[in-house]
């Protein structure tokens, strides 16, 4: 029997009550107003990525909210036909996938740290359409805008399945960018604009339930930031002076610098998996340096103009607290330099992670 659409989902969703899904709902921030997503109302450095991943909707919502990332648009990708509609593109009448084009500035996020997000999304090994939504139209591909895009993106798969995230190969192709159409207007945050059906069809089609069984989620109820008084009393007054009111330990001697170690680095303050020696390097700048995080959602980075000077500041999104840096001058592939206080910071060892409760990490490290 062919497969419902998204929107006769929808339909039927809505006769029945489900709770709270899976997809954190730090993803509708109180009081937010829908987004403009207009990026030519930014002056900085602009790049462009562009992923689909089955229904746009769901691909859209986990990039909003994250700094560096300045506009998501849904829309339709990889085709031939002009301007096609949602009614085309949705009935498979065209050659586009579903897709969304994100615009972000490489000076403050990188599209490595973009493509980690989007892995964590969907079923990379289904080629024949995604959960629910089956056809061409919702299957997923990675159009990459130049070489560099190309090259990071064949590399994350190959890591991917080295790690064996998966039971079944990935089959996401990787399309040199040709075209993109922005989705009409009532596609555009939806997650914002129709939050209990977004929620319902995420749960219904049983994306959430997969991304549940691959990935770790609910993150911000396993890592806490705690009162301060318990802070004053866990953390040394360096971790405390770094984290609480952004002060900067000494270079060159601090504990991570010189660490070579295998394993990753959590906050100091929630517990939350920040980075991986994986992605550690020698900057020479005598803090321990990084070209990512493990996962950009769990950092904040807002302008820091102390001191007379504009910076990048790194925080911790669930320890709200204050990490270091982040400077364009780092190496390939990222060309970014996280400079983190080691203060601010927990080391644990590979052989560690897995009686530390950070067992869903490991693959970062293989």
């Amino acid at each position: 029997m062919k497969s419902l659409s998204k929107i006769s989902l929808l339909a039927i969703l809505s006769l029945f009550s489900f709770g709270n899904s899976s997809c954190s709902k730090a993803e509708i921030k109180s009081g937010d107003s829908v987004k403009s997503n207009n990026p030519e109302e930014y002056s900085g450095k602009k790049a462009y990525a562009t992923f689909a991943g089955g229904c746009f909707w769901c691909i859209e919502a986990p990039f909003e909210n994250i700094d560096g990332v300045i506009a998501v648009i849904s829309g339709y990708a990889g085709g031939k036909e002009k301007n096609p509609t949602y009614e085309q593109v949705s009935k498979g009448q065209t050659s586009h996938r579903e897709a969304v084009q994100i615009t972000f500035d490489p000076d403050v996020i990188s599209y490595s740290e973009l493509l980690d997000i989007f892995w964590q999304q969907f079923d990379p090994t289904d080629d024949g359409g995604s959960f629910y939504d089956r056809g061409f139209q919702y299957t997923s591909a990675i159009f990459y805008h130049d070489n560099n895009q190309r090259d990071v993106a064949k590399a994350s798969i190959q890591k991917l399945e080295k790690a064996k995230i998966f039971q079944r190969p990935i089959v996401t192709p990787l399309i040199k960018f040709s075209n993109f159409y922005p989705a009409e207007d009532y596609h555009q945050n939806y997650y914002q604009k129709n939050p209990s059906e977004y929620y319902a069809y995420r749960k219904g089609s049983g994306r959430d339930a997969f991304i549940a069984q691959h990935w770790p989620v609910k993150l911000e109820e396993k890592y806490k930031k705690p009162s301060d008084a318990e802070l004053k009393k866990r953390l040394t007054k360096l971790q405390y002076d770094v984290t609480m009111h952004e002060a900067t330990e000494r270079a060159f001697q601090n504990e991570y610098n010189g660490n070579k170690e295998q394993g990753i680095y959590v906050c100091i303050v929630s517990g939350a998996p920040l980075f991986s020696s994986e992605d550690k390097y020698e900057s020479y700048s005598g803090w321990p340096s990084f070209t990512k995080p493990i996962d950009a959602r769990l950092i904040d980075k807002p302008t820091d103009v102390s001191f007379g000077m504009t910076r990048v500041e790194v925080r911790s999104k669930l320890g709200n607290s204050h990490l270091g840096h982040v400077f364009n001058d780092g190496p390939q592939p990222t060309n970014l330099r996280y400079c983190m206080n080691s203060a601010a910071m927990r080391f644990i060892p590979k052989k560690d992670m897995e009686k530390e409760g950070y067992g869903a990490w490991l693959w970062v490290l293989d």
